[in-house]
């Protein structure tokens, strides 16, 4: 192994042995002094990593005494999963997801330590085929090759009930991948997927790029015939709403199903420092909308609206 690429590996081992060190509540000491706070993200061309850069950005210069760093990640499950363990401070997080956390179901096989800062915008859920793949509807997946999103990710979750609610097995009826969006995209261009699920805001760029690259070889499949199902089986977590033909530029609107976007911390996180990260997004909340459009959607009055999850007792100071 070349000298170079050893102590690489050596300089990496380091950051992750620092971050594994670290616990929950900002007790990471950031270079030059105060505290680093990580924010669990998502993919890189995903929402969640373009506003958790621009979170970052708000904590480097309105919250003295804290540097922060925006972490990829794939994103909802492995998110919870990075807080409760202490390797992050602050996380994204589709709100089935947490439902399931603090339920302990689904993925977590307990109840976890999670705490709410805010809901957010919403996540929209993208089911897009090759045009010549014949797919019309999610029962038409069966017997096709489908991303179903990064492993322990919230479009994991999504995809996976999807399946379910248009009577299809995701591990006998689908030739299912557990694939990164970025990884995603270019099956569909490659020919090596017919399908993909993504849950995002609105627009997601590795959407955008699909959609410009490939304009009349893939489509908008609708949702509104499994909704019905979805919210029978996983309750009303899961809402009606449409991808308005303006975002990708679709020849009409797509029916579609959205779910609530959470900031979570560890239970745990110091008081004083819920209650300033929650100001801080709504003190700055113009400089979030110029990192992305999606953060219009977040407003004081829907923020506290967190059920199931508890709003951490800082951020439920905030919002009084």
């Amino acid at each position: 192994m070349r000298p170079r690429l050893v102590t690489r590996l050596v300089a990496a081992s380091a950051v992750v042995a620092a971050l594994l060190a670290g616990g929950c509540g900002g007790d990471r000491s950031a270079a030059g002094g105060g505290t680093r706070l990580s924010i669990a993200t998502g993919n890189t061309t995903g929402v969640y990593y373009v506003l958790g850069g621009g979170l970052a950005e708000l904590i480097d210069k309105h919250l003295p005494g804290h540097r922060a760093t925006a972490e990829a990640t794939g994103a909802s499950v492995e998110n919870i999963q990075r807080v409760v363990r202490g390797q992050s401070d602050i996380a994204f997080t589709l709100a089935d997801t947490a439902a399931d956390a603090v339920e302990g179901t689904g993925a977590f096989t307990e109840p976890q330590p999670i705490r709410a800062l805010a809901r957010l915008y919403d996540n929209y859920t993208h089911v897009i085929a090759r045009a010549d793949a014949g797919i019309k509807s999610v029962a038409d997946l069966r017997g096709k090759r489908v991303s179903t999103g990064s492993p322990n990710s919230g479009t994991e979750v999504i995809a996976l009930r999807l399946l379910a609610a248009a009577g299809l097995d995701p591990d006998k009826d689908v030739s299912r991948q557990a694939l990164s969006l970025p990884e995603t995209v270019q099956g569909l261009k490659d020919g090596t997927l017919d399908a993909l699920v993504w849950s995002g805001g609105l627009p997601t760029s590795g959407i955008t790029d699909l959609v410009t690259s490939m304009r009349d070889e893939v489509t908008f499949v609708p949702l509104n015939d499994v909704l019905p199902a979805m919210r029978a089986a996983h309750g009303p977590v899961y809402g009606e709403g449409t991808i308005p033909a303006a975002v990708y530029g679709t020849p009409s609107d797509v029916p579609t199903i959205v779910v609530p976007n959470l900031l979570v911390v560890n239970a745990s996180m110091d008081a004083k420092l819920a209650e300033d990260l929650t100001r801080l997004i709504f003190e700055h909340k113009a400089e979030l909308e110029k990192v992305h459009v999606s953060a219009k959607e977040i407003t004081r009055a829907d923020a506290p609206k967190t059920d199931p999850v508890p709003l951490h007792e800082g951020a439920a100071k905030y919002y009084g």
